[in-house]
């Protein structure tokens, strides 16, 4: 092993040198990280380390992963500024060295688990992840060196830049339609038709472009894609090692930097399809977990800075993630890694938005409290001229709050509404009472994204939905009363307790009658049409449009089997639920009317099934009519029954020629979608039992904007009871 010191060797070797400037002496203390300096062919390393007495850093070679080929001992009064440990490095100097790592000591507290002079840590800033062959997470996690077994990170950056020439972020407005994935779930299981040497990568998700396409999807929202331990059984990703490096994992090649070239490749490839790619991100907790899990990076750095504490010394790390620690967002150094994350994936790798997990722990400050108002990194991300234009997205709680609407800081980002899951649910499998909450769901949910003056909400600032995933997927939410999560390994105990669900008579899937399968379609309908009938940004779930089940686990997080994967067989046995999904996302495009820049306003009429709705308890049946001519748009005339009997529904505005019908829920596929229009015979439709039907009046007919005399008689009726159900 080597020692270097940059000194010693510039100023000490008797020659003639030209002296060197101060940061090739030194180093620079950004960017953090590790960098390529090519005019100087030099790396510079550059970490954050607050508390920490010595640093070191070490270098490996391929052949040897437990000794250092050089080892350099950062002198605090050259190689440190501010809280930045700091040096430059010639390629001359670094030799076979292709990995790297750090050593660091400091003033120990037991019940942290924190400063260990023999662990071995990884860069919190490495893009480039390689785990030894013998990775050894339980070393990690007691006393002793870990050397060899360790992760390191990779000196990238001298290859050639990718080109993206071309290359352009899609732009989606009323057109956009959510879908969520898991890398690896999309395209793992042998039946998704993607050859095996690609299935589960991003080369996979490629391959699947077309049936995107097909569907009519526009953003895909790719769950954690971070690099996170492969030991720790983490499937679904939400465990992250590092906020830089992609999930080498999900590569076909898993040699140093290949992950990067062929992510990019697969970004690109989506934008050439006009599909945008949002990232799913946690940036709340890591994976070290508490004062027994592993020390790998920030805890070995400086776990007092990094994560929150609390006065708790059995239990010293704070826990708002439900995880085991949460990062402190209160520290500055905290949210400019995050921020430097944030611009590493929009400028490096064109990823077109960010989903937030857990987004509440961004309000918190350092002692756990709620920022309410002004905390800190929304104001730094909505100043950056470059992420504030992107499409970014909260889900508006953690463990301990909830702020969804009007609650959350950043007040112009889409955010999760998990009140239209919970109220679309409870509708449509009958619970009383839920017509007023409804009827405001479908209008975008103003009660949390008001448009008065003082807020000027937008209503696609609501990403609606019913299912993703977490919980049920859509057939189990019409299969299943209870959850089935044993195979989980907590005893039942894990994932949401309350679904919303209710089983159409049957437990699961096996022996169900055809009746209650024939239920079971209807209602997965009538959840895509108030999902795609509603002012918001719509969101799904991937496998939902053709049935995919998870046999009642609602929190499959460790399940890369079959329980996690698609079941691309379930495609070809239920083609005319696929038919009908792709049918009403063209639908949705087709009538921008439905997803505005703003609220219905004016241009809605709430009805019933006769000319006003009834918002009593026992009701559980609606209509609208949204008028298009605003948009240049048709006017689209919807009636919603969830009761178990069949309501004669008759049609408030126009004459019966007037309107052609569109969906009906209750009809067998491909009747219960008419691309062109079935004519009315009379204006009224007896709607069955738990169905939907939607009604279309072409602009281009001869009609007048003048009220029928029905509608006037109704007028004042229907502004009244607008008012009661608060709209």
């Amino acid at each position: 092993m080597r020692e270097y010191s940059r000194y010693r060797n510039r100023f000490q070797r008797g020659t003639p040198t030209q002296r060197p400037t101060w940061e090739q002496a030194e180093g620079t203390p950004l960017p953090l990280g590790v960098s390529w300096i090519e005019e100087e062919q030099a790396f510079n390393f550059a970490v954050h380390s607050e508390h920490a007495e010595s640093v070191a850093l070490l270098l490996f070679s391929a052949t040897d992963l437990v000794n250092p080929v050089l080892t350099f001992r950062f002198d605090f009064l050259h190689n440190k500024s501010g809280r930045i440990w700091h040096c430059r490095i010639p390629i001359t100097e670094i030799g076979e060295a292709r990995y790297y790592a750090y050593s660091v000591s400091g003033e120990t507290v037991p019940q942290l688990h924190s400063f260990d002079p023999q662990k071995i840590l990884l860069d919190p800033y490495a893009p480039c992840i390689f785990f030894p062959p013998g990775f050894d997470r339980e070393l990690a996690m007691r006393e002793g060196p870990n050397a060899g077994r360790a992760p390191l990170g990779v000196l990238t950056g001298r290859g050639p830049r990718f080109d993206w020439e071309g290359d352009q972020s899609p732009y989606h407005e009323s057109d956009a339609v959510i879908y969520e994935l898991h890398v690896k779930g999309f395209t793992k299981n042998p039946n998704s038709g993607v050859d095996a040497s690609r299935a589960g990568t991003y080369a996979g998700l490629v391959e699947k472009i077309p049936y995107l396409l097909e569907l009519g999807i526009t953003v895909v929202e790719l769950m954690p894609i971070f690099q996170r331990d492969p030991q720790q059984g983490d499937y679904w990703g939400y465990m992250p090692l590092n906020f830089f490096a992609p999930h080498g994992q999900y590569a076909t090649a898993r040699e140093d930097d290949e992950q990067h070239l062929e992510f990019k490749n697969m970004i690109k490839a989506f934008h050439q399809a006009g599909i945008g790619i949002v990232l799913d991100v946690v940036y709340n907790h890591t994976c070290e977990g508490d004062h027994r899990g592993p020390i790998y990076s920030f805890k070995g750095f400086d776990a007092a800075s990094y994560y929150m504490m609390s006065s708790d010394l059995v239990s010293p790390y704070a826990n708002y993630s439900g995880t085991g620690n949460t990062l402190n967002f209160g520290e500055g150094h905290v949210r400019k890694m995050v921020m430097d994350s944030l611009r590493y994936w929009k400028n490096e790798m064109h990823v077109d938005g960010f989903r937030f997990d857990l987004a509440s722990v961004f309000s918190r400050n350092a002692d756990g409290s709620l920022n309410w108002r002004d905390a800190p990194i929304f104001s730094e991300i909505a100043a950056d001229p470059e992420l504030g234009q992107l499409r970014l997205i909260a889900e508006p709680w953690d463990t301990r709050a909830y702020q969804l609407g009007r609650g959350f800081p950043g007040l112009t980002w889409l955010q999760w509404n998990g009140r239209f899951r919970d109220d679309i649910r409870r509708f449509v499998k009958g619970d009383a009472g839920m017509v007023p909450e409804v009827m405001r769901r479908i209008y975008g949910s103003d009660d949390f994204f008001p448009d008065s003056r003082g807020d000027a909400y937008h209503a696609y600032q609501s990403v609606n939905y019913v299912t993703s995933h977490d919980g049920f997927t859509l057939n189990d939410l019409v299969s299943y009363d209870q959850k089935r999560n044993w195979a989980n390994g907590h005893n039942n105990q894990d994932g949401m307790p309350e679904n919303y669900s209710w089983n159409c008579g049957h437990e699961g899937q096996e022996g169900a009658s055809s009746e209650v399968l024939a239920l079971r379609r209807k209602q997965i309908k009538n959840f895509c049409c108030l999902l795609f009938l509603s002012n918001g940004t719509p969101m799904f779930r991937a496998g939902d449009e053709f049935l995919n089940t998870q046999f009642g686990n609602n929190n499959p997080y460790n399940q890369d089997n079959e329980t996690g994967w698609l079941d691309w067989s379930q495609l070809r046995e239920n083609a005319d639920v696929f038919r009908f999904f792709k049918c009403m996302i063209a639908f949705r495009k087709a009538h921008p009317s439905l997803c505005r820049g703003r609220f219905w306003r004016e241009d809605v009429s709430w009805y019933g099934a006769g000319p006003t709705v009834d918002l009593s308890n026992d009701s559980r049946s609606l209509a609208f009519c949204l008028h298009g001519a605003s948009q240049g748009d048709d006017d689209i005339y919807a009636m919603i029954n969830s009761y178990w009997e069949e309501l004669d529904f008759h049609i408030q505005e126009g004459t019966a020629q007037q309107w052609k019908k569109i969906v009906d829920t209750a009809l067998p596929s491909p009747d219960d979608f008419s691309e062109y229009g079935l004519p009315l015979e009379q204006p009224k439709y007896l709607v069955a039992p738990r169905s939907v039907v939607i009604l279309l009046r072409h602009r281009e007919s001869d009609l007048s904007t003048a009220p029928t005399a029905r509608q006037e008689s109704s007028g004042l009726t229907q502004r009244n009871q607008s008012r009661r159900a608060g709209l």
